[in-house]
């Protein structure tokens, strides 16, 4: 086990060393500058401001300048538009938001889409599988851009039930968080039928059945351990793409989320904040994606006994 961790910790910490150089370039290759704006700068003062943040050094230099702030200080760099704003408080600020609104997806994925995977295995190929798996396929052709503007437009502008923007009252969560869930939720119901299908095919689970072991019995004690490794594979990822991917969905409804920062991130071309913001969504993956193979290692007898 502890090989295993360490394994995925190094590979991790490279990961990360990669997706920090590569953004680090690609932002410097955006068109424009953080300081171009509608009205110009004289050119005096357009050479004191690089100077004054660095951007007047040759790039080189500016990388190792920031791999040195980033490992020795912890120091992701300030905003270049708002003077004395750090970038590590704009995600301090906003994580917390991002976090809420992904516990809430994935916690709607979960009660929509385990219960449904489960049903569709069981019932395989009766009217309860295809409505399962109708639904399913149907959350997964549809992508949360779409889903979002049509839950905004039927519930909040049609019914008037809920408010299409802000992040004021709990009502104003529901939008954003079923967007997310639901199709993530589709993603878990396939997953977990595919699973159950295997396990429910296995050879001690027809010795069961032969000794006349009830059928819920089977499903919740023998099949469900096993079926669900595949969908716990997916919730770990699926919740670091709920936080970091959630760009969209934050825009649309006007959460105050990391998603919407680096949307005007790109737009004012705050290159540290970008940085920042790729940087954390790294971290976050790769630590959701170490603790998706832990739970498949406690899951899994086989993958235990070979850690």
């Amino acid at each position: 086990m502890t090989r295993i961790i360490l394994s995925r910790l190094f590979q991790g910490l490279l990961t990360l060393f990669v997706l920090v150089t590569i953004t680090f370039f690609l932002v410097r290759m955006m068109p424009g500058s953080p300081y171009t704006d509608e009205k110009a700068l004289p050119k005096h003062i357009l050479e004191q401001l690089k100077a004054y943040v660095g951007l007047d050094k040759p790039l080189p230099v500016q990388y190792l300048t920031y791999l040195k702030n980033l490992i020795v200080d912890q120091d992701m760099g300030i905003l270049l538009k708002r003077d004395g704003v750090k970038v590590s408080e704009i995600i301090s600020q906003s994580f917390p938001v991002s976090a809420f609104l992904g516990v809430l997806s994935i916690g709607i994925a979960l009660i929509v889409g385990l219960p449904a995977g489960v049903i569709a295995a069981v019932k395989k190929n009766g009217p309860l599988d295809y409505a399962c798996l109708g639904a399913a396929m149907m959350g997964i052709c549809l992508p949360s851009f779409v889903i979002g503007p049509l839950l905004a437009v039927f519930a909040g502008l049609g019914l008037k039930w809920l408010n299409v923007a802000g992040w004021n009252t709990p009502t104003d969560w529901i939008l954003p968080a079923v967007t997310l869930g639901m199709v993530n939720a589709a993603y878990i119901a396939r997953l977990t039928r595919g699973g159950m299908l295997d396990v429910l095919n296995q050879d001690y689970i027809r010795t069961a059945r032969a000794k006349g072991v009830p059928g819920h019995r089977i499903v919740t004690r023998h099949a469900l351990r096993g079926g669900l490794i595949p969908a716990v594979a997916f919730v770990g990822p699926a919740f670091a793409g709920m936080i970091s991917g959630s760009f969209v969905i934050e825009t649309i409804f006007q959460v105050p989320g990391m998603g919407q920062h680096f949307v005007n991130a790109t737009t004012d071309r705050e290159y540290f904040l970008i940085q920042g913001l790729v940087l954390f969504y790294g971290f976050l993956i790769v630590g959701a994606n170490l603790l998706s193979d832990l739970a498949q290692i406690a899951l899994n007898p086989r993958l235990r006994a070979s850690a």
